[in-house]
């Protein structure tokens, strides 16, 4: 009996033959599945990223669903696996013409559906004007997750905050950014550390100014309203900064009391993302981050667990205006305590 290798070159070997002769295989049930799946997300005018993120998760649900490896799928069509990781990890475009035999190869025979991917694939490849993370600077000392954060963020329509290590880094002050990242004495170099501050501050600039600005919900453990991250001044910095966002409506803030009968999420704080609407799982992503290592997760089973114990929190914390009042008085209680860099009025200028 072959092996699994031998049957995925018997495959391509076949697979390319048919194609030579316009005879490439179906299968009615990868179809259907495939083009329910896709085509409700189809969207004319999406940006590119959108559109090839699109391409590369219908690829990759493909292949999970023949029970094909990446490795499969290079042997069958010829490539390097390296061309097929990066492809489905959104490093690269995949071509059209890349595109119609890997169609063919993972079963996808519908015409709406193999039209609707090679318009995206095409839209995909449009060049976009040059962000700034794509500047040598950045690229150089930010890992590949953090680029793709930042081009999900750009997409967003709505993003949910969770965390209880700190306060999350678009919201964070240049004076509270500092603080964090130069505890980091392992594995960030001194440059590092300086253009991750920047790129926070960029971040931050981006969510919070521009016209088409997405929805923010932050979800904080009440430690983050006492912890002292680089003293007293710098906390009362970030949390008056916090509260001018909250009460001018740029984020909506709750704080997870420390009187809350819930266990907190195992799987640490977390970044949810929505591309399309708020709440629409299908089209979501997390970012996840421990100690210096991070990573993108793409998949609705996954994005539906986070949001549904995200919501669960929401409710159970105090609410908007109880979280200002507990805002205020800490950085009250603060001032008073470190009279020399006590609470400044409402026209104080924030160290962003």
């Amino acid at each position: 009996m072959p092996t699994v290798q031998g049957r995925t070159r018997l495959a391509g070997r076949t697979f390319r033959r048919a194609l030579q002769h316009g005879l490439a295989p179906t299968s009615r049930v990868a179809n259907c599945r495939v083009a329910s799946g896709y085509a409700a997300h189809m969207t004319a005018g999406d940006s590119p990223m959108i559109a090839r993120r699109r391409v590369r998760l219908a690829l990759r649900e493909a292949r999970e669903r023949l029970h094909l490896t990446q490795s499969d799928v290079a042997e069958a069509m010829e490539w390097s696996l390296s061309k097929v990781i990066r492809i489905e990890g959104g490093e690269v475009s995949i071509s059209p013409n890349d595109l119609r035999p890997l169609l063919g190869f993972l079963q996808i025979r519908d015409r709406g559906v193999v039209d609707g991917l090679i318009a995206d694939a095409k839209a995909a490849r449009v060049r976009q004007k040059r962000f700034w993370w794509q500047e040598e600077r950045f690229k150089d000392h930010l890992t590949p997750a953090l680029h793709r954060l930042f081009e999900f963020e750009r997409e967003a329509v709505s993003i949910k905050y969770f965390s209880f290590y700190t306060i999350p880094g678009p919201l964070q002050t240049r004076l509270f950014a500092e603080a964090v990242l130069r505890q980091w004495q392992f594995g960030l170099t001194a440059d590092d550390i300086g253009v991750r501050i920047d790129a926070r501050m960029r971040r931050r600039e981006d969510l919070l100014t521009r016209a088409d600005a997405p929805k923010l919900q932050a979800l904080l453990d009440e430690s983050l309203v006492h912890r002292p991250y680089g003293g007293p001044a710098v906390l009362i910095d970030q949390l008056m900064d916090l509260e001018k966002l909250a009460s001018e409506g740029r984020v909506d803030v709750r704080v997870v009391p420390f009187s809350l009968e819930a266990p907190l999420p195992t799987h640490g704080a977390f970044d949810l993302l929505y591309l399309k609407e708020d709440g629409d799982d299908d089209n979501a992503v997390i970012y996840r981050e421990f100690d210096i290592h991070d990573e993108i997760v793409e998949d609705k089973d996954s994005a539906a667990q986070y949001h549904t114990r995200f919501e669960e929190l929401w409710h159970a914390s105090m609410s908007e205006g109880d979280t200002l009042a507990l805002l205020r008085e800490r950085i009250s209680s603060l001032g008073a305590a470190t009279p020399e860099t006590g609470p400044r009025g409402p026209g104080a200028t924030y160290s962003q």
